[in-house]
C-alpha cells in the first residue's frame, strides 16, 4: 500500500463512517501513525440519504472527501481499498490493493442491509444504505412515472405508481413522508397526464407500532402525520417475499408493485478473519468489552454498528445509530493513546442524547431523555441537529439553502435521472396475471 515505516505505532482503521471519522479526528498528531481504509473516498451523512432518493438534495451535499478531513494530519494516510480479510496471526489487513501490517486494528465498517436470508427480496427490492443506492432509487421512482405515461395497460400503470416501503423505523417513516410530499405538490405538476391520486404509498411494519425504538407518544404522532399525508400504514404485517411484481405477506394481504424499498433491518458489515466466538450469528456484529476490544484480542477493536457491547441496560448492544458510533470513536482514540503508554483505559458509557425523525414539512417527532415533543418545533430541532452534524461549511450551507428553497417553493429540483437504473429482468404486468 506504499505506507512508509514509522517510529510510531501503526493504527489501522477500516471504515470512514461516523465511528471511523470520529476516531481519526481524535488521533490527530498523537504520536501514532494512522492508516484509514475505505472503499469510498468520501464520508456519507446517512441520515439524509432519503432526501437524495426523493430529489430534495444532491448527493454531493451529504458527502465529504475523506482526504480533506485528514489532509493536515501528520503521519496520517488514506487508501481507497476494499478489505477482504484480517490475518490476526501475522497482524495484517488483506485488501484488494495489497496487505498492510498493523500494531492496532480498529474495525469501523458499519452496517449493511439485512434481508434475513431471502434472496428474492435481495434481488428485486431496493436498499438505501449508500449514496449510489439512493441515486438508484431516485432514478427508478422517476423512470416509473415516465414509463407510466407510455403504457395503456391500467394494471401495469397502477403497479408503476405503487410504492411499498418495508420497515417502519426512522428510514421508512422519513422516506414515506418525503414520497407523500412529492405526490402532493410535485408529481401532479410534472405529470399532468397521469392521475397522481392513484399513486399508492404503503408503509409495512412487522410490529404493532411505527418507530418502535422511540416513545409510544412519538410513534402515535408519526402515524397520525403519515395518515394525514395519505400514506397507507400496515402494522403487524410481515413481508415474506417479493418476486419483482408481487409482494406477499404472512397473511392474505398482497401488493402489486414495481418498487419495493427495503428498510426492515440492518446487520453488521463484519470482516472475515476474526474468530467465530467473537461474532454474533445473524446480527454479524463483533462482541466487544467496555473498552471496545474484540472478544479474544488485545489489539483489535470494533466501534459503531459492527460492534456489540452487551450490558444489562443494552442486552443486544447499543442501537445502530450515529451517536453511539461517534461517542465510541471519540473515547477509543483516548484509550488507544493510553494503551500505548501502558495506562489504564476508560470504560465506555453511552450518553443517550435522544432520537428523532421527520415526517415531511413542519412535521417531526423528537424524544429527549426527559421530554417528548412533536410538530413544527420538533421539525426545527431536527433540522438544526442535522445541519450541525454535517461535515464541512459548504455542505451545511448548501443543505440549508436547499431546505429554504424547497420550503418556500414547495419544490425539489433534484429530481434528475442522472444515471438510469435498470431493474432485473422480470415479466411485465398484464391484466390477466393480476
Amino acid at each position: 500500500m506504499n505506507i512508509p515505516r514509522s517510529s510510531f505505532p501503526r493504527i489501522v482503521i477500516i471504515g470512514g463512517g461516523f465511528a471511523g471519522i470520529s476516531l481519526a479526528k481524535k488521533l490527530k498528531n498523537k504520536n501514532v501513525q494512522v492508516v484509514l481504509l475505505d472503499k469510498h473516498n468520501y464520508h456519507t451523512f446517512q441520515p439524509l440519504l432519503y432526501q437524495v432518493a426523493t430529489g430534495g438534495l444532491e448527493a454531493g451535499s451529504i458527502a465529504y472527501p475523506i482526504r480533506k478531513v485528514v489532509q493536515e494530519y501528520q503521519d496520517f494516510y488514506f487508501r481507497l481499498a476494499n478489505v477482504k480479510e484480517i490475518d490476526t496471526v501475522h497482524q495484517k489487513v488483506l485488501a484488494d490493493i495489497g496487505d498492510l501490517h498493523y500494531d492496532y486494528l480498529v474495525i469501523a465498517t458499519g452496517s449493511k442491509t439485512n434481508y434475513f436470508g431471502n434472496k428474492d427480496i435481495e434481488n428485486y427490492s431496493m436498499a438505501m444504505k449508500t449514496i449510489p443506492q439512493s441515486l438508484n432509487i431516485r432514478s427508478l421512482i422517476l423512470e416509473n412515472f415516465e414509463q407510466a405515461t407510455l403504457t395503456n395497460d391500467i394494471a401495469e400503470r397502477d403497479a408503476l405508481m405503487n410504492f411499498v416501503i418495508v420497515g417502519g423505523g426512522p428510514t421508512g417513516v422519513e422516506l414515506a413522508g418525503a414520497l407523500a410530499e412529492m405526490k402532493k405538490a410535485i408529481l401532479p405538476k410534472d405529470y399532468p397526464d397521469l392521475d397522481i391520486r392513484k399513486m399508492g404509498i404503503h408503509l409495512v411494519q412487522g410490529s404493532d407500532r411505527l418507530l418502535d425504538a422511540m416513545s409510544p407518544k412519538s410513534s402515535e404522532s408519526a402515524e397520525k402525520f403519515l395518515h394525514s399525508l395519505g400514506v397507507s400504514i400496515w402494522k403487524n404485517v410481515r413481508v415474506t417475499n417479493y418476486d419483482g411484481r408481487t409482494v406477499t405477506t404472512g397473511s392474505d394481504l398482497t401488493f402489486e408493485t414495481a418498487t419495493v424499498i427495503w428498510a426492515a433491518g440492518v446487520k453488521g458489515a463484519a470482516i472475515n478473519g476474526i474468530q467465530a466466538e467473537a461474532l454474533i450469528p445473524r446480527a454479524d456484529r463483533f462482541k466487544v468489552n467496555e473498552y471496545n476490544q474484540v472478544l479474544g484480542y488485545d489489539n483489535i477493536f470494533a466501534v459503531g454498528d459492527v460492534a456489540s457491547m452487551i450490558s444489562e441496560k443494552y442486552p443486544y448492544g447499543h442501537p445502530m445509530m450515529a451517536q453511539p458510533a461517534i461517542q465510541q470513536g471519540n473515547l477509543l482514540a483516548e484509550n488507544l493513546v493510553k494503551k500505548i503508554k501502558n495506562k489504564p483505559m476508560k470504560a465506555f458509557e453511552y450518553n443517550d442524547k435522544g432520537s428523532m425523525a421527520t415526517i415531511g414539512r413542519n412535521k417531526a417527532v423528537v424524544d429527549l431523555p426527559k421530554m417528548h415533543f412533536h410538530g413544527v418545533f420538533a421539525w426545527f430541532v431536527w433540522m438544526f441537529v442535522h445541519l450541525f452534524s454535517l461535515i464541512g461549511f459548504k455542505n451545511k450551507a448548501v443543505v440549508l439553502m436547499n431546505w429554504v428553497y424547497n420550503y418556500i417553493k414547495f419544490d425539489r429540483e433534484g429530481r434528475l435521472i442522472i444515471r438510469p437504473y435498470k431493474k432485473k429482468n422480470i415479466q411485465s404486468f398484464t391484466t390477466d396475471e393480476i
